[in-house]
């Protein structure tokens, strides 16, 4: 493979296993490898150790093994440590603690990826969990024949479906010790039971509930840490090393309950190491060991209790013969007996990765494509955004060095959209119209298998998917859709991530969104982007997405300035006016603004013109919104808003420019949202705004140095003061703007390597 030694990284840390697999990797030659010095504070770890032993082994450079030393193997480790292990590490062994671990070792890591499997509950296998993993079906597709499906058991592949059998890699789970000691006395007539977790374990709390159903009769002790007290004074809780090799010692015998066919315990084989009687029920996997026609096996609880019974009463015949017979399910735990099967394994694993690496090789890298969907017919400052989003794409991944093809999507609609409404976006940035298709159960897992998903199964009654008339969009690498405006989840062919601006019907109490849809979606998104605190939280919090998959990057606004789209006339023959850039929308506070606009005209002799601008603004009086229904009373109650209020709806951008570009200030009403692009534009302009007061639009002047003029939306009287005020001191307030040069530090060209960094972890 190259002249760099193979090496490991074995990113588990239970004891036991540890204690013989390192071994047996050792006897294959591998001599340097990883082990995580952290493991997860859970119930599940209740046998995890850290061992710090391999890494004088490890000829990888001192401050390099300390990045590795220092991540959390188990959930998300930082790019800088993923690149130090593609550096120097050819395999590495993992297990799926999160559910989107193996989609990180898939966007990951570049060599071969064994999913150690130890069993799981009858009911349970190995392919549901695959289901259940965040893009768990992306994640094997993407890792192809570089994903090992390293078994435990020979026979746990059996339940799975093809796919993972396919994978298939024997590597038996054996003891570091399988010596007899014999140092078993038995002098205590208890049952020795074994069963941790009894309180915070429902799976344990039922076996523990069982147990003392039916053996509660005979008198036991029950072993295993609980982290939460156990209302049973048999019940043992944590004990030292001396205490359980005394319980072990002293206990008259040990009943093993399991009868899972896929997955057991270590304590058992303690049992018989120590020369304790093992009691224990068929059907489970000690049967595969040699248990079948053991004297120690039990058919049936009544059988268990009679020979129980017997022990505890001194029956030296039945104690003597299960002793004697019950070593041999020790001996395909031997590692002699293992030794064979793992060097067969590995060498199948270090052979084909050899291969794959050789075909990869000569290959010419494929230039990757990034669709950037807009998902309803949006006009205004969510078209800009959209398209913001794509030429940050764009110019992000050639300053990264990765140069990508992005397309615009946008609903097939010929009144919608123009050949002019994409002008300022770059002409590399192609564009495609499409329609939404939907799909129900059979057909959703139909267009997944036949896009090589082999393990995904629906969980919504109904997906969409992109009708582009090119394959449904398979073409690309990634979609980023924009918005989160979608009716249904997507189906997972691609990796997806959501661009969420807010979620207002959290805060309006007459919203008409049903929003259980855009959650769901967002939810399935391997990122999420926001351009706000304020909006991260509602993501996390509202949404429910975790917090690991939200990012918060900064937002982008379109570059307003003469030098990129030329100067415009300015006027000074006409009345003066302000701009109030709105739409139809209930968070825009509509009624409020019209009273405070009333208060501004009639009891402070407001001098400036109002001229509203925006998507459905010209027919705004027409509306028959029932959140609309007060400011239209009041527009046509007012001979001062008649006269001194001009309905302008929504101007082409050159237009749109210059009625701003003419105004003494902005006025932004909204009662909550992301903030608003408007006001960037405006400082373009030299052209000061009056907002809102709420924690998007003060992240927004924080990010451009805007120095926004405050209202509370909330009191109408104090906004008509402001406007007022703003009259009075527009020109003023004009100075305190940030130049030109200042704003060119946020634009586009500037922020898109941050957009790309975020999306090419995705691929």
């Amino acid at each position: 493979m190259s002249d760099k030694p193979l090496r490991v990284m074995w990113l588990l840390n239970h004891g036991a296993a540890r204690k013989f697999e390192i071994p047996m990797l050792k006897a294959m030659g591998i001599n340097e490898i990883f082990l995580p010095k952290s493991f997860p504070q859970e119930i599940g770890f209740r046998s995890a150790s850290i061992d710090y032993s391999e890494d004088d082994n490890l000829t990888v450079p001192r401050d390099e093994l300390e990045i590795l030393n220092a991540q959390n193997w188990y959930k998300s480790p930082t790019k800088e440590a993923w690149a130090i292990a593609n550096k120097h590490f050819d395999i590495c062994f993992f297990i799926c603690q999160s559910l989107g671990f193996m989609s990180e070792v898939s966007r990951s890591f570049q060599g071969a990826a064994i999913w150690r499997a130890y069993g799981q509950p009858v009911d349970v296998n190995y392919s549901v969990v695959v289901r259940a993993m965040m893009h768990g079906s992306q994640s094997v597709q993407r890792l192809g024949r570089r994903l090992w499906f390293g078994i435990a058991y020979e026979h746990l592949a059996n339940v799975e479906p093809l796919y993972l059998q396919r994978r298939k890699v024997f590597l038996p789970l054996g003891l570091s010790n399988c010596s007899i000691n014999d140092i078993w006395k038995g002098r205590e007539k208890v049952i020795f039971f074994v069963c941790p977790d009894i309180g915070p374990s429902s799976y344990y709390g039922q076996i523990y509930n069982d147990f003392t159903r039916d053996f509660g009769d005979f008198p036991y002790k029950v072993g295993g840490a609980q982290p939460i007290e156990v209302d049973d004074p048999n019940v043992l809780g944590f004990v030292t090393h001396e205490e359980h090799d005394k319980n072990m010692r002293e206990c008259r015998l040990m009943f093993y309950h399991s009868r899972e066919p896929n997955h057991i315990h270590y304590h058992p084989y303690e049992a018989i190491r120590v020369g304790m009687p093992l009691v224990f029920m068929s059907g489970g996997i000690l049967d595969r060991m040699g248990g079948i026609g053991l004297p120690g096996r039990c058919q049936t609880i009544a059988e268990a209790k009679d020979k129980i019974r017997r022990i505890l009463n001194d029956d030296v015949d039945l104690i003597r013969r299960i002793r004697e017979t019950q070593a041999v399910m020790l001996e395909p735990m031997h590692a002699d007996r293992c030794v064979d099967a793992w060097r067969v394994g590995m060498d199948k694993i270090i052979s084909d990765l050899a291969l794959i690496r050789l075909e990869q090789r000569p290959l010419p890298i494929k230039r990757k494509k990034i669709a950037v969907i807009v998902p309803v017919e949006y006009r205004g400052g969510s078209l800009r955004g959209a398209k913001l989003i794509a030429q940050a794409i764009f110019s992000g991944s050639r300053d990264w060095g990765e140069p990508v093809d992005v397309i615009l999507l946008h609903l097939e609609s010929a009144d919608s959209y123009q050949d002019e409404d994409f002008k300022d976006i770059s002409p590399e940035i192609q564009r495609r119209a499409f329609c939404w298709e939907s799909l129900d159960h059979p057909r959703a897992r139909r267009a997944m298998r036949y896009a090589g998903h082999d393990g995904w199964e629906p969980t919504y009654n109904k997906y969409l998917c992109v009708d582009d008339g090119i394959k449904q969009l398979l073409d690309c690498d990634a979609w980023v859709v924009v918005s989160d405006r979608v009716s249904a989840p997507l189906l997972p062919l691609k990796p997806c991530l959501f661009v969420v601006y807010d979620y207002l019907q959290r805060y309006e109490d007459n919203s008409t969104i049903r929003d259980s849809a855009f959650i769901d979606a967002v939810r399935l998104a391997q990122k999420v982007i926001v351009t706000t605190e304020f909006t991260k939280r509602d993501v996390i919090q509202y949404a429910g997405v975790d917090h690991e998959r939200v990012v918060k990057l900064p937002m982008l606004a379109t570059d307003f300035s003469d030098e990129k789209l030329g100067a415009i006339t300015r006027r000074s023959d006409t009345k003066p006016y302000f701009v109030w850039t709105t739409n139809a929308a209930a968070h825009k506070n509509h009624e409020n603004a019209f009273k405070a606009l009333g208060f501004y005209y009639d009891s402070l002799d407001g001098k400036m013109d109002c001229h509203i601008t925006g998507v459905s603004t010209k027919k705004l009086l027409k509306s028959d919104a029932a959140h609309l229904r007060g400011a239209i009373k009041l527009v046509k109650s007012s001979e001062a808003l008649k006269k001194n209020v001009h309905f302008l709806g929504e101007l082409p951008d050159f237009e749109y420019r210059y009625v701003l570009g003419n105004a003494a200030f902005l006025w932004h009403t909204a009662k909550i949202d992301n903030g608003t692009f408007s006001a960037i534009e405006a400082a373009y302009l030299n052209v000061p705004t009056l907002s809102s007061d709420y924690p998007a639009m003060r992240e927004i002047d924080e990010q451009f140095s805007l120095n926004l003029e405050w209202m509370d939306s909330s009191d109408y009287r104090e906004m008509g003061r402001k406007l007022k005020e703003m009259e009075l001191t527009h020109l003023s307030r004009s100075a305190t703007l940030p130049g030109v040069a200042r704003l060119s530090e946020q634009h586009v060209e500037k922020l898109g390597v941050k957009y790309w960094e975020v999306i090419r972890e995705c691929l």
